[in-house]
């Protein structure tokens, strides 16, 4: 969500100007807006833009709540009211450029920062500063934009008395993974402000983000220690622990519990606002609490239902009736979701594939695939839904369809982790998909067999100890060869699989006693043309293997009977 990226890592300009007389209050309210507390900065902005109506940072602060909750036609209105209540205030035209990069119009961003630089004095080196967070903080951050104005906020400060210019700087390296050049910077933030708790939970971020899970949770628990009602610090180690428990399978649970304990604390000690509800929402998805979250989401619909982010809740409620088996409300639920989303850029992968999900378990298989085969191509990760429509599709006899599914999968995701089942499956689906054509008399192509071949050929490969694999490429290339004239095409096929249950693994012939009397018989057949004996082994071996098998015993009677000498009467 972009909230949750700006709450995150947009760091706050505390800088207080104006006179002392409301300055407090003023310094209340971004204390509020840095702890997250959205609501209560936004009530105590409003006051402040009424009683003192021509002092601009009043607005530019507001429009910074509304930026950072998502509401960008709210933050372009009162900066807008800022800069004609107070021309002189530079700020306001850099949350307009704020909400110019927010809306991907980076033209008229410019215009707006470059209004700001020419209204602010030349000692002035805050607009510099928030110009280049604003390019860093973008959806799309533009560090080469961006580095200019921070450097010239960076020698403009030539006291180096503002810890925010090189919080702002650590920001702007620790976005592009330059951890030194960032930690350098915070370090110097915190030299100048020891108690800058930002900055600290940003080194506890950027290690999380390295996967040093140990030191970033050292690093937030100091922050705790320092200031226990600093709600910040809870957010963030509460997305720790939710990201090393996705590390660590073997502790998720464990992880995720301590995770949702520490963002029960952040909502907690922040005004329990609708944007931080929500973010707890996702929290309860993540960790897998559906219960939670179906009861969460229930409460969110109630609370705000004309909230601009209400489909979002729409999202979370279809997500959890789905996990609660509840599908024909989750599938109420998604349609309301796409009906009501306005922006289309906003719909991600997940939203298609819980919709196909809902739809494939209320039968309506065709219309399934179109969502599921869309969720697999905004997000590759959600390939095995579509593996579960083709299996559905196997499981119904529909071999045909079944296959072209496998192989939107296999080349959506080739090197998924469930791909083996994928090609395997396949090349089954084709196999019958083939026979059954042979069975309706419509003349099928053979080029159906090269397929399944094919993907059954790339079991063997990426999985060479499944020994079916051979048995399935040994009937398929029983159809493959030329009927008239068989040129053995089964044999190294049926040879390895026997090879794989004798020879590699011969605790697994009792398993496979009727599948290896299979081959057997299909290799003593080819042979008993060109080479009776071996022919013979064959088929003895077949009825070692499965003493009750009829084809083996009755063909070996046949081999073993006298030839007739010729012109002889019988």
């Amino acid at each position: 969500m972009k909230m949750t990226k700006k709450a995150i890592t947009l760091s706050l300009g505390l800088v207080v100007m104006g006179s002392a007389s409301f300055a407090q209050s003023l310094d209340d309210a971004k204390k509020a807006l840095d702890a997250e507390q959205f609501q209560k900065a936004t009530s105590m902005l409003k006051s402040l833009v009424t009683s003192q109506a021509n002092k601009g940072e009043n607005y530019y602060y507001l429009g910074e709540v509304y930026l950072r909750t998502d509401y960008v036609d709210s933050a372009r209105a009162v900066f807008t009211k800022g800069v004609a209540a107070d021309p002189k205030y530079s700020l306001n035209y850099v949350g307009l450029g704020e909400a110019d990069l927010v809306t991907n119009n980076a033209t008229s961003a410019k215009t707006n920062f470059d209004k700001a630089i020419e209204t602010a004095s030349r000692r002035d080196y805050v607009p510099s500063m928030f110009i280049g967070k604003a390019y860093v903080a973008a959806e799309k951050p533009d560090f080469a934009a961006a580095l200019p104005f921070l450097t010239k906020a960076d020698e403009m400060d030539k006291d180096d008395k503002d810890a925010e210019t090189f919080l702002a700087l650590g920001d702007f390296y620790a976005a592009q993974k330059k951890n030194s050049e960032a930690l350098q910077n915070y370090l110097r933030a915190l030299n100048i402000k020891g108690d800058l708790h930002r900055a600290k939970v940003q080194i506890g971020r950027m290690y999380k983000e390295s996967r040093a899970f140990p030191e970033s949770e050292s690093t937030l628990k100091e922050v705790i220690a320092a200031d226990p009602n600093y709600g910040p610090a809870y957010r963030e180690i509460a997305e720790l622990y939710m990201q090393w428990a996705n590390f660590e399978p073997q502790s998720f649970d464990a992880k995720a519990a301590l995770a949702l304990e520490n963002y029960k604390k952040y909502l907690d000690l922040t005004d329990k606002s609708f944007e931080s509800r929500l973010r707890y929402a996702q929290f309860l998805f993540y960790a897998k609490d559906y219960k939670t979250l179906e009861q969460e989401t229930s409460a969110l619909a109630s609370v705000s239902p004309n909230d601009p982010k209400a489909p979002v809740v729409l999202r979370m409620r279809g997500y959890s009736a789905y996990e609660n088996k509840n599908y024909p409300q989750s599938l109420q639920y998604m349609n309301d979701f796409f009906a009501k989303i306005k922006d289309t850029s906003r719909i991600v992968g997940s939203d298609y594939l819980y919709l196909g999900k809902a739809l494939l378990e209320s039968g309506n298989d065709s219309l399934a695939l179109v969502n599921i085969t869309k969720a697999v191509e905004k997000d590759s990760n959600n390939v095995e839904a579509l593996t579960e429509v083709a299996k559905a599709f196997y499981d119904a006899k529909k071999y045909e369809k079944a296959a072209d599914i496998y192989d939107k999968a296999i080349t959506a995701a080739p090197n998924a982790k469930g791909v083996l089942y994928s090609y395997y499956y396949n090349g089954l689906a084709r196999y019958f998909q083939y026979a059954a054509g042979v069975n309706a008399k419509t003349n099928p192509p053979k080029d159906i067999l090269v397929k399944a071949d094919s993907a059954i050929a790339k079991v063997t490969l990426l999985a060479p100890e499944t020994s079916d694999a051979y048995l399935w490429r040994g009937r398929i290339n029983s159809l493959l060869d030329d009927e008239a004239n068989p040129k053995g095409l089964m044999v190294p096929h049926f040879e390895a699989f026997v090879k794989k249950v004798t020879v590699d693994k011969p605790e697994l012939a009792a398993a496979n006693a009727r599948k290896l009397s299979e081959a057997y018989d299909q290799l003593g057949a080819f042979y008993s043309t060109t080479d009776k004996e071996k022919a013979k082994e064959y088929f003895t071996k077949s009825v070692a293997a499965n003493p009750a098998g009829t084809f083996a015993p009755a063909k070996l009677k046949e081999l073993s009977a006298p030839v007739a000498k010729a012109g002889t009467k019988r």
